[in-house]
C-alpha cells in the first residue's frame, strides 16, 4: 500500500487526541543523527485516504547540520543551545539555517529522547548531567514530565507540530498489510523482530497497542534507546518492521514508509518547544520558538509527514 502525508500535504484537519541496506558504514552514519520519539489520537480517515493517493515524500533541502545521537560535552560557542528529540529533528534541521541567516544567531544543537530511561533522555541530561540548555523540543508527554520537575519556564511552551504513528519496512521488501487492526495484528505476529524507539511512541505501542491487539508479551519486539537505532536495525535487516512517528521514518536510507497505523490504535503525537527554567538566552529562545511555530516553517514540517500546529500554547 502507498505511504502517507506526501508531497507537502501533511495531515490537514487532524488533531491529537487527549492526552538501513545493511552496510556497517550506513548503520554508523545513521546512528550519528538524533531522531526520536499517554493518550491516543486519531488520524482523520478522510485525509489519510487522500494522502495515500499522493506522490512520495519530498526530501527537505540539504543542510550541513548534524544532530548527535548521544549527549555532547563540547562547549562550542553559541548564542542559543537547543536540545531536541528525534520526532521533530528532520524538520528542525531544514528550518534552522533560515533562522540563523535571518537572526545572525549561532545555535548549538544537542539531542535526547523525549521519554524513557537512561542517560540519553532529555530529562536525565537536564536533571542528572547538568546540561546547560535554553530550549527543549520534544513530545508533549515528555514536556509534561519536565514541567512537573520544575525544569520548564512557566508559560513558555508552544505546540509546533503533530505526527502520527506509522510503519516502515526495508527498501525492496514486500509491503505487509497494516490497514486494519486485524491485518496489523497478523503482520506484527509474523515479524521476526519489530523495532521501535524507547521513547513516547514505543512506550505507547508496548503499553497500549500490543495489549489492545491481544499481543502483549507475544510479539518479538525491541525498544531501542533512540529512533535512529530502530531504523538502523530495520535497514540492516535485523528487523522486519519499524514503528514510530512518521517523521522519524521518512528520508532514511534503506527503509520505506508503508503507511500509518489504523485509527483504533493510533497516537498522533504533539511536539512542543519550551524555554528551560534558568535559561540564559531567553530572548533568542523566544525568537527561535516563534520561528518554528510560524508559517515560514510550515512547508518543511509538512515535508516530514507532520502537520504544523501554528502558535498554540502547550497546556
Amino acid at each position: 500500500m502507498p505511504g502517507i502525508p506526501m508531497s507537502g500535504q501533511g495531515l490537514k484537519g487532524c488533531r491529537a487526541g487527549p492526552g538501513r541496506g545493511g552496510a556497517k558504514e550506513r548503520q554508523n552514519k545513521e546512528r550519528q543523527n538524533g531522531r526520536d520519539g499517554p493518550g491516543a489520537g486519531r488520524v482523520c480517515a478522510r485525509e489519510r485516504s487522500r494522502a495515500r493517493r499522493s506522490t512520495p515524500y519530498a526530501r527537505p533541502a540539504a543542510t550541513a547540520m548534524t544532530l548527535p545521537d548521544r549527549p555532547l560535552a563540547d562547549e562550542t560557542p553559541a548564542d542559543l543551545t537547543v536540545m531536541i528529540s528525534g520526532g521533530f529533528a528532520l524538520a528542525y534541521a531544514a528550518v534552522l539555517p533560515d533562522f540563523s541567516r535571518e537572526t545572525g544567531l549561532a545555535v548549538r544543537t544537542l539531542s535526547g529522547a523525549s521519554q524513557g530511561q537512561g542517560p540519553r533522555t532529555i530529562r536525565h541530561q537536564l536533571a542528572q548531567q547538568g546540561a546547560r540548555v535554553d530550549v527543549v523540543i520534544l513530545s508533549s508527554e515528555g514536556l509534561h514530565e519536565l514541567t512537573a520537575l520544575g525544569r520548564i519556564a512557566a508559560g513558555s511552551a508552544v505546540e509546533i507540530a503533530t505526527a502520527p504513528l506509522a510503519a516502515a519496512v526495508r527498501t525492496g521488501a514486500p509491503h505487509p498489510d497494516i490497514a486494519t487492526v486485524p491485518a496489523l495484528a497478523r503482520t506484527l505476529s509474523a515479524a521476526r523482530l519489530v523495532a521501535m524507539p524507547g521513547s513516547t511512541s514505543g512506550l505507547f505501542i508496548r503499553d497500549t497497542v500490543l495489549p489492545r491487539l491481544g499481543l502483549a508479551g507475544t510479539v518479538r519486539a525491541r525498544m531501542f534507546p533512540r529512533g535512529t537505532e530502530s531504523t538502523a536495525a530495520l535497514a540492516a535487516g535485523e528487523a522486519d518492521l519499524a514503528l514510530g512517528p512518521v517523521s522519524e521514518l521518512v528520508d532514511i536510507p534503506g527503509i520505506t514508509v508503508i503507511g500509518p497505523l489504523p485509527d483504533a490504535v493510533q497516537l498522533v503525537q504533539t511536539f512542543a518547544a519550551a524555554i528551560v527554567a534558568g535559561a540564559q538566552a531567553v530572548g533568542p529562545a523566544e525568537r527561535l520558538i516563534a520561528h518554528l511555530a510560524s508559517d515560514r516553517a510550515a512547508a518543511a514540517i509538512r515535508r516530514t509527514g507532520m502537520e504544523p500546529v501554528g502558535i498554540r500554547r502547550a497546556g
